[in-house]
């Protein structure tokens, strides 16, 4: 298997990329993608780092796991390829840029638009198998995703961190709150967001006021 992650981030993992659980998690990911059908495909499973370098992050937004159904994952969290049905957190997090910026609800739920801009996608597990929710979670990736946050924390300032839900709120442990900003909520999925704990947390509109205190250009979310 390729690791195909772009080079500024390389220099910064290196050592990561040459951990032993990092080998077990590659062999056993060569595996899977052999024997069983995987998401996304092989050759877009570092797509958050190849479509926002490291020198370019801005913004992060951590989800948990891939889309496991056909042509929905594309390497980016919560994003979806062109043409693909948006799903539910999906359709939340659009209306609540909409509530909050006046932006119109977009066609397309493929978010490298965003990740060309500064924001990395970043999942907490890279890849899963067909209709398999979490098929891959426990196998490295999560040492591996929290190694780049910790990295990203050391190695920046001014970097902003939207944390929403549970299981993104841990990852604040990582985050140097002193160097970095951190906007945290319900998660965008329906049960969360219909019992009021998602819409009207302003985040898009707060992250580019952020990025404007700074001097940085602001998100076209």
């Amino acid at each position: 298997m390729n690791i195909n992650i772009h080079d500024s981030w390389k220099y910064y993992l290196e050592d990561e990329l040459k951990k032993t659980y990092f080998n077990s998690l590659v062999n056993f990911l060569k595996l899977e993608y052999e024997t069983t059908t995987c998401f996304p495909p092989e050759n877009q499973i570092f797509n958050a780092f190849n479509h926002c370098h490291f020198d370019d992050v801005k913004v992060v937004i951590i989800g948990q796991d891939p889309y496991h159904d056909v042509g929905q994952a594309n390497g980016l969290c919560f994003s979806v390829n062109d043409g693909i049905k948006h799903p539910p957190s999906l359709i939340n997090i659009f209306k609540e840029i909409e509530n909050d910026l006046g932006v119109p609800y977009p066609k397309s739920g493929n978010l490298m638009r965003w990740a060309d801009q500064g924001v990395l996608l970043l999942n907490a597990t890279l890849t899963v198998r067909a209709h398999q929710a979490g098929s891959h979670q426990k196998k490295g990736w999560e040492q591996f995703t929290n190694a780049v946050i910790k990295t990203i924390s050391n190695n920046k300032e001014q970097v902003i961190f939207l944390l929403w839900g549970g299981f993104a709120k841990q990852k604040d442990k990582l985050i140097d709150d002193k160097k970095h900003h951190i906007l945290t909520s319900g998660h965008p999925s329906p049960l969360s967001a219909n019992r009021g704990f998602w819409f009207g947390n302003g985040h898009f509109s707060k992250t580019n006021s952020l990025l404007e205190q700074a001097f940085l250009p602001q998100i076209l979310w």
